[in-house]
């Protein structure tokens, strides 16, 4: 038989060569598919599409599409212990400056990371809304506040994560211009001063 009568080979399903460039794909893609989707949204299939694998490699890697969700949305790009000390690391009335400036840069580095998974899923995923408030409020902004506020901490750290869950929404999800495209010092410098007041300022 000839090369031009050689039957095409079937297209290779299952795991690629080598595990682990397997599992990143499939993080990768599924923090991309539930920015677009949501939690309720997303499926397996398409993730799996996305990244260019069988669909049981989801199953095979993380158990599932929850297993899957925790390791590509849940676990945010941020440890929180170096995290509070980058932001404590300056003057007390410059913090809201440096809590806007450290977020946005970081966010920006992933154009919103696994930010926009978390917010759309939200509504649909109570761990999500879990996962947002242990991490912005309780192991984060909670902590500065109870360095550098006089009173009312609970209210001070909830205040400054609405704002920063604001900023994020309107920032990567729905991109409101020219919010979205505004270079960080500046925005540092107009919702810095806020976010200053809710930690040291007068709130009543």
């Amino acid at each position: 038989m000839s090369t031009a009568e050689q039957p095409t080979p079937a297209k290779r399903r299952g795991r690629r060569p080598g595990g682990q460039d397997t599992r990143a794909a499939l993080v990768a893609a599924a923090r991309e598919v539930f920015s677009e989707s949501g939690y309720e949204g997303a499926t397996v299939r398409a993730i799996a599409a996305r990244a260019g694998v069988d669909a049981a490699m989801v199953n095979h890697w993380f158990g599932g599409k929850e297993g899957l969700f925790a390791q590509a949305v849940l676990q945010l790009p941020f440890d929180p212990v170096e995290l509070l000390s980058q932001l404590l690391d300056g003057p007390v009335d410059e913090l809201g400056k440096r809590i806007v400036r450290r977020f946005l840069t970081v966010w920006d580095a992933t154009e919103g990371g696994a930010f926009p998974a978390l917010v759309r899923s939200i509504a649909s995923h109570d761990q999500a809304a879990l996962s947002l408030k242990d991490f912005l409020i309780r192991h984060v902004l909670e902590n500065v506040v109870s360095r550098v506020s006089p009173d009312r901490p609970e209210l001070r750290a909830t205040l400054c994560a609405s704002q920063m869950v604001g900023m994020g929404m309107a920032r990567y999800v729905a991109k409101f211009e020219p919010f979205s495209t505004t270079d960080v010092e500046t925005l540092a410098a107009a919702v810095g001063p806020t976010l200053q007041r809710y930690l040291t300022g007068d709130i009543d």
